[in-house]
């Protein structure tokens, strides 16, 4: 199996592609859906790697490929940084426990 990266940017897509991973840079959601499809198509492509700009900007479209069994899809960090407050781990495990570590 192998991995994918759907990226909004060139500079994660750089940096994997050293790290051998393929992918594609795409900026409009229709770039985004055509990338998609693509992929859910390639039987050999178990993990997509998307950055996290695409969960908040076309969270519809990124939730229902994520319901998929086959390929795992999995939002990741770009040169921006993280969407995610500092403590969101401390917040889950508050949240999960209901006691406040």
């Amino acid at each position: 199996m192998k991995m994918y990266l759907i990226s909004d940017n060139i500079d994660t897509y750089t940096g994997l592609r050293l790290a051998g991973v393929e992918g594609a840079v795409v900026h409009e959601k229709e770039q985004l859906k055509e990338e998609l499809d693509k992929v859910m198509a390639d039987k050999e492509v178990g993990i997509v790697l998307l950055t996290e700009k695409f969960g908040r900007d076309y969270p519809d479209l990124v939730n229902q490929v994520k319901l998929s069994k086959m390929p795992l899809f999995v939002e990741i960090p770009d040169r921006h940084g993280t969407g995610r407050k500092p403590n969101f781990i401390t917040s889950y495990v508050n949240e999960a426990i209901g006691l406040k570590l």
